[in-house]
């Protein structure tokens, strides 16, 4: 762990003991410091804003509800995303979503996309030249739409490394599974990404 992730790590915690404490000041930081982040990470799991913004605050509540239970083991941010995700994934899985099309195994076209840029091509900055920044525009809403295809658990293990940059580490501690399933899950969900994508721009 670096020097800046450990001083974070370390400030998040004392917020946290200052919260316990009552001072609701030190909660209203950590809310202030990471609800972006997790609106963002949601919005891109569940694919809607309206469902997105209720989830953040429900994350922010069991959060509430639960901080007792916070031991410090973990860092608050993996701890935080943790009960976002799983709130994030329960709900995907009991909503009702349109069937898509069975990904068929096909020729590959020449224009291949690597998923290990996502995080490059989804992110806020760009060229300010505006039809670079249409057609970036254009690109970030063809890599959302291609990962709405993916299923919930594929989709949330793309957006954790390659758009939030969590270590393969931090995924495992979110998700609860080990890190050889993580690097798996993550090869095969971006190779089924690929997959969609490259359909898309043949």
């Amino acid at each position: 762990m670096n020097t800046v992730t450990e001083n974070i790590n370390i400030d998040d915690r004392m917020l946290v003991r200052r919260y316990c404490d009552g001072d609701m000041k030190a909660m209203e930081r950590l809310i202030v410091k990471y609800q972006d982040r997790l609106f963002n990470t949601i919005l891109r799991m569940c694919g809607n804003r309206d469902d997105a913004v209720e989830l953040t605050q429900d994350a922010f509540v069991k959060v509430l509800e639960s901080i007792d239970k916070f031991e410090g083991r973990s860092s608050f941010y993996t701890w935080l995303f943790r009960i976002a995700v799983n709130l994030t994934l329960n709900y995907c899985k009991r909503r009702i979503r349109a069937s898509a099309e069975p990904l068929e195994g096909g020729a590959v076209g020449n224009r291949s996309i690597a998923a290990s840029g996502l995080r490059t091509m989804l992110s806020d900055g760009g060229s300010p030249d505006p039809a670079r920044l249409a057609m970036d525009r254009e690109m970030r809403e063809l890599v959302l739409a291609s990962l709405e295809r993916l299923d919930s658990d594929q989709r949330t293990i793309v957006i954790l490394r390659d758009i939030e940059g969590m270590s393969y580490a931090e995924i495992a501690e979110t998700l609860c599974i080990e890190i050889g399933t993580v690097k798996s899950r993550l090869s095969r969900a971006r190779s089924l990404l690929r997959e969609i994508l490259e359909a898309v721009l043949k």
